[in-house]
């Protein structure tokens, strides 16, 4: 396992070690990655990501290639030759391709051959040194067979076989495939003219070469195809392959070699050609999902870690016309004091009546921020909170809804608001974004966030194990407040789980607030396993012990003691003075467990406790004369917000209902290699309008630097 994980990630071999041993211990990546830096070298959480990877994928080999061996032992036919072949596979295609010529097939051509008695004429064709193979077929037409022409013919589908079964050919054929393959698509003409045909206009007639297709595009056909408006197809130069065939096989230039061409012709076509383009074609999509993930997981990941304005008492509004603007007022720690609905906007019109609504609600509930929807009705209604005046300054922000109607329909919605109805749950929702973006995305299945492409036509449990591997990753990186943490953002703490969530939540209602990390260990069925794995990333406010609100695992409190002692100081009195934090020698207190990495980690975590790594919230304001699409023309500057990322470019909200693109190629002037490093979600940005096709609804815009 250490040399197969090795081999496909090059890190050194201790680190790999040490920890598969630490996963073995049931230890969780953040937990490794934060506090195991010295066992594995400081890998950081991707490195530990790809080792829990190969891990997997080696162990399912291991599974496969028993199972092989053991049907192959049943069927009697194991040499000590084919064991060594499968053992020393290194993947699941070497090790099928061994395993084909013994599988359990269904009826095929080649076994009604066989049971006419056609092998030996095959054996003897093969064998390519018979002169007259007419006269020598003559001899096998009896029973089912009933001329030379069913005999031969029965014969080259066993040799046609054989030549589907011989690995160095499947090989060669794969290396074509893999370098030459090209990818083409036709339309399937009853469809032509479908509404729904239209959005893949563009792939009616198309061919590329596959190895070159960005992973959108092969996504984008795949879909077309599923969708019954196009046919695919894989190809690579025909008489080039069976020349590359032909080479291999035939040995003489009689009568056999006609029959062997023949039966090369029929087994390219029949057998090599769909099963092999198909499993390039698969190829390609684990390629193309692999590509589609990682954009999302990116996405997903800023999106999580998106500038909270903390703990501040919000008005939250979500909009709308016809049903009205449904206002909640919230504390600053997101309990909802108050809901009404105001009707500002058409068909009622009582914008007067509305603006002196939420001025009054401002004023009772001591308001700091409005969050408004950034759905239907969001700009009209943004204008509207601009004209009030308000006694204090509230700042005003227009929050992403994404996934906030998937939250209020949600059992975790109906549990924290049983007596509320979806829209108030909605407009909870939006305000508690605001206050803790984190916090409140966590109780929503990533996928329904609406952040990436194809997120519905990529392999579905790779795409979840990776947004739950995002999202674990962030709420440790933040850390979480244990006194006022949802049962959902603590069943991603480390080592917590869902169950053992529910009964720290029960506790706290229970008992009330915690007031140590020690009090942790109270929880029932919470062991000293995961308060191992647990405590360092929950953090209790107010504790009497200090280091309780910090990144420090309770198992370096001696150390940090002691650094205080040394120092002729309390605790306290060390945590945030960088002064006395510069004269400590770290060397005094590296041991065989804790070297320099986490003792540099401490004294990190000791200059700024607690600190959270994520930035402030920035006030936004669109071009206010700017409302439909419309209204764009060429050349305008514009403010718009990145609200989402793909392969291809990113997605600027300009303040209308569509979004704009700014395409890869107008990002910058210099190559882009990845669209991450030039924008990232949420990002407050200048665009430059390109082009406006108003009968498409498409925006193409330029990032304006």
């Amino acid at each position: 396992m250490i040399s197969f994980i090795q081999t496909k990630t090059q890190l050194p071999e201790s680190s790999i070690k040490n920890t598969i041993a630490l996963l073995n211990e049931d230890c969780t990546i953040p937990f490794i990655s934060r506090y195991r830096k010295e066992r594995t070298g400081n890998l950081d959480e991707v490195q530990i990501g790809d080792i829990v990877k190969y891990k997997e994928e080696f162990e399912a080999l291991e599974k496969r290639k028993t199972a092989i061996l053991k049907a192959l032992e049943e069927q009697d036919v194991l040499t000590t030759e084919l064991k060594t072949k499968i053992e020393k596979a290194q993947d699941l295609t070497t090790l099928e391709d061994l395993y084909l010529p013994f599988k359990k097939k269904r009826k095929t051509k080649a076994e009604t051959a066989r049971k006419n008695g056609l092998e030996p004429l095959a054996k003897i064709i093969m064998s390519q040194n018979a002169s007259n193979i007419e006269a020598i077929a003559f001899k096998y037409v009896k029973g089912e067979i009933n001329s030379v022409d069913d005999a031969l013919e029965g014969a080259r589908h066993i040799i046609a076989e054989w030549i589907n079964e011989r690995t160095d050919i499947r090989n060669n054929l794969r290396n074509q495939l893999e370098r030459y393959a090209m990818i083409s698509t036709k339309v399937i003409k009853t469809k032509e003219e479908e509404e729904k045909a239209q959005k893949f206009r563009d792939y009616f007639d198309w061919e590329e070469s596959l190895n070159r297709i960005p992973s959108h595009r092969l996504l984008a056909i795949l879909r077309a195809e599923t969708e019954g408006f196009i046919r695919v197809k894989i190809e690579i130069d025909k008489e080039r392959a069976l020349q590359k065939i032909e080479n291999r096989v035939i040995k003489s230039n009689n009568a056999c070699a006609e029959q062997i061409e023949i039966a090369i012709a029929d087994a390219y076509k029949r057998l090599l050609l769909p099963s092999l383009s198909n499993e390039a074609l698969q190829h390609a999509k684990d390629k193309a999902d692999e590509a589609a993930i990682q954009v999302f997981a990116k996405n997903l990941k800023q999106l999580l870690l998106g500038s909270p304005i903390g703990q501040k008492r919000v008005l939250a509004i979500d909009p709308g016309f016809r049903t009205g603007c449904k206002v909640v007022c919230l504390d600053a720690q997101g309990q909802l004091k108050y809901n009404e609905t105001i009707y500002p906007h058409p068909p009622k019109n009582d914008s007067i009546g509305a603006m002196k609504k939420i001025s009054s609600l401002a004023d009772a509930y001591k308001i700091e921020a409005i969050a408004i929807g950034n759905g239907t009705a969001s700009r009209e209604t943004e204008a509207l909170i601009r004209k009030i005046h308000f006694k204090n300054d509230i700042q005003v922000f227009v929050v992403s809804e994404a996934g906030a109607s998937i939250y209020s329909a949600s059992k975790i919605a109906r549990e924290e608001f049983p007596d509320y109805d979806v829209t108030v749950r909605g407009s909870v929702s939006i305000g508690r974004r605001l206050q803790d973006p984190l916090a409140e995305l966590v109780k929503i299945d990533a996928k329904s966030i609406g952040v990436g492409q194809y997120q519905h036509d990529v392999d579905q449990t790779k795409l979840q194990k990776q947004l739950d591997v995002v999202v674990e990753n962030c709420v440790n990186a933040v850390g979480v407040n244990i006194n006022t943490a949802s049962k959902s953002l603590l069943s991603y703490v480390s080592g917590i789980g869902p169950k053992l969530a529910e009964n720290i939540f029960k506790y706290r209602n229970e008992n009330g607030v915690f007031a140590s990390r020690n009090e942790i260990k109270k929880v029932p069925r919470l062991g000293n396993k995961a308060f191992e794995q647990g405590a360092a990333f929950l953090r209790v406010k107010d504790a009497k012990n200090p280091l309780d609100n910090s990144a420090v695992h309770p198992e370096s409190y001696k150390i940090v003691q002691k650094m205080a002692k040394d120092l002729n100081t309390s605790v306290e009195d060390l945590i945030g003075n960088t002064d006395l934090l510069k004269q400590i020698n770290l060397k005094n207190y590296s041991s065989a467990t804790i070297g320099l990495f986490t003792l540099e980690d401490i004294i990190k975590e000791l200059e700024k406790p607690g600190l959270d790594i994520r930035e402030e919230a920035k006030v936004f304001t669109f071009n206010q004369n700017i409302k439909t699409i419309n209204d764009l023309r060429e050349g305008q500057l514009l403010p718009g917000i990145v609200n989402n990322i793909t392969n291809f470019g990113c997605f600027v909200d300009v303040g209308i209902k569509e979004s704009g693109l700014i395409h890869v190629s107008n990002l910058s002037d210099a190559f882009v290699k990845d669209v991450n490093e030039h924008v990232h979600l949420h990002q407050q940005i200048i665009v430059k309008v390109l082009e406006v096709d108003v009968v498409r609804k498409r925006i193409q815009l330029k990032l304006h630097h």
